[in-house]
């Protein structure tokens, strides 16, 4: 009989994580592939109507047919708008919070305004997102920047604010501002929250989209929604649906590759021997210097 390898409890740990994570993975496979299973099996059996809920075959067909006419316009458009926004309220969300940090006077007489702005419904401010800007995608993107950045100023600040004040304290001690203390403790320390905040904003800048192509918008996956909602077309309303599900998941996964590359080369520069120089006796005195000092002094 062969000898069974001894492992040692790293590489078992190592072994345990991975027959989770695949695990993980064929749980969540077997039950797309079950939920899809039993809705076409309901529809055929006539348990559920598909003129209300359509069916997985069904949604693929229409899928097919808006694929050979304009469906890539509209998959275009919409997922233009979504990215503009994303970036337009990462972008000056992070700016304000970082402004905000600077500022402790000023982080307190925004901070109530900051909560009312929070827990105010976006969609009220549609008929006047309309008036200042007009119908169109000017719309649809403030929108979208709206619900995205009182969210990402809050959460970016709080990220910025969490920082070790022990940290703080040493970098102080040594003589450093405000811009050096941002550069070599706050922005570090604050990079998982940054992520977690594109995370978050992947999902509200497709709401935000969405919303706003609901309220005015000619073309766009919204859009389709609506119309196929006014026409009674629910094959429709659901491709456009799943095909919303599917962008919004890849974008998310844009982002949590980003976060995963990220984490390893942060564990790659940790784990990266640090080479000291030796001491220098002489100061840096050379050996040749020293010899002509010595003769002069004989002399």
């Amino acid at each position: 009989m062969k000898n069974k390898k001894i492992l040692s409890p790293h590489e078992k740990y190592l072994l345990g994580v991975k027959k989770t994570k695949i695990a993980v993975r064929l749980w969540q496979a077997g039950l797309l592939i079950g939920f899809l299973g039993l809705w076409e099996l309901t529809t055929r059996i006539g348990w559920v109507d598909p003129f209300f809920t359509s069916s997985p075959i069904r949604i693929a067909v229409t899928f097919a047919e808006l694929m050979a006419d304009d469906f890539i316009y509209h998959i275009g458009v919409t997922l233009l708008e979504c990215i503009i926004g994303f970036t337009i309220s990462m972008s000056v969300g992070c700016l304000i919070a970082v402004l905000l940090w600077m500022s402790g006077f000023a982080r307190r007489v925004a901070e109530p305004y900051l909560v009312v702005l929070n827990a105010l419904p976006k969609i009220a401010l549609g008929p006047l997102l309309i008036i200042w800007v007009g119908s169109g995608a000017k719309a649809i993107v403030l929108m979208a920047v709206l619900i995205c950045i009182v969210v990402t100023i809050i959460s970016v600040l709080e990220g910025l604010c969490s920082t070790a004040p022990d940290k703080l304290l040493l970098l102080r001690s040594m003589g450093a501002g405000r811009l050096q203390l941002l550069r070599y403790a706050v922005l570090p320390s604050a990079v998982p929250t940054f992520l977690s905040v594109l995370k978050i904003n992947v999902g509200l800048a497709w709401v935000g989209t969405i919303m706003g192509e609901y309220l005015v918008s000619g073309a766009g996956l919204g859009y389709l929604i609506v119309y196929g909602g006014q026409v009674f077309k629910t094959d429709l309303v659901m491709t456009a649906t799943v095909t919303l599900c599917a962008l919004a998941g890849a974008m998310y996964g844009a982002v949590a590759l980003a976060e995963k590359l990220y984490t390893r080369r942060k564990k790659k520069r940790r784990a990266k021997p640090k080479i000291h120089k030796p001491h220098d006796p002489d100061n840096g005195i050379k050996k040749s210097d020293y010899l002509i000092e010595t003769d002069n002094g004989k002399n």
